[in-house]
């Protein structure tokens, strides 16, 4: 049974991963990101690594995802306040 799970558990997150590299919008890329997180924490569980997939869980699928979002909006907006023209003529 702990084989069967290992081996879904692996492949889940080889899925992710592979999704999460070939996903262009990096909007999309980030809750891919996320998702990957999560596998990569079963996994862990699965493999008994409690603490490491505790700390997966944080890291990976809440804070990364997270500042790569609020990077991903402020550089639209200083695209968008750059294609503006000044109105101080």
């Amino acid at each position: 049974m702990t084989n069967a799970l290992t081996v879904i558990a692996l492949l889940l997150t080889a899925v992710t991963a592979t999704t999460a590299a070939l996903t262009r919008d990096p909007v999309r890329q980030a809750a891919v990101l996320a998702l990957l997180g999560l596998c990569l924490a079963l996994l862990f569980t699965v493999l008994q690594a409690p603490d490491v997939a505790l700390s997966q869980l944080g890291v990976g699928s809440a804070i990364t995802p997270l500042l790569i979002l609020l990077t991903v909006r402020r550089v639209r907006r200083q695209e968008q306040s750059e294609e503006r023209p000044d109105r101080t003529e």
